[in-house]
């Protein structure tokens, strides 16, 4: 049994089945939960910007990969926009 640290509400967990790092989502107020602690068993509100890094990374790589291949071309093109060489 573990206390949601959101809403005081008690959550059944079985402890042989959960491992430190695990998301849980409270029954109770839907609070999304990280399992912090195993003896006994502890629970904390999950960070909840952990997705939105990773599609910020994303984004931010495909931007670096862009610059490295010479695709500045706002349209994405690499053609020739009449510079002479």
């Amino acid at each position: 049994m573990a206390i949601c640290p959101e809403c005081d509400a008690e959550i059944e967990v079985d402890e042989l089945d959960v491992d430190r790092g695990d998301q849980l989502t409270c029954p109770e107020c839907g609070t999304d939960l990280e399992v912090t602690g195993l003896s006994p068993l502890e629970l904390d509100v999950a960070d909840e910007d952990d997705d939105d890094d990773d599609d910020d990374d994303y984004d931010q790589a495909e931007g670096d990969l862009d610059d490295e291949l010479g695709d500045d071309d706002e349209d994405g093109d690499d053609k020739d926009d009449g510079w002479d060489e």
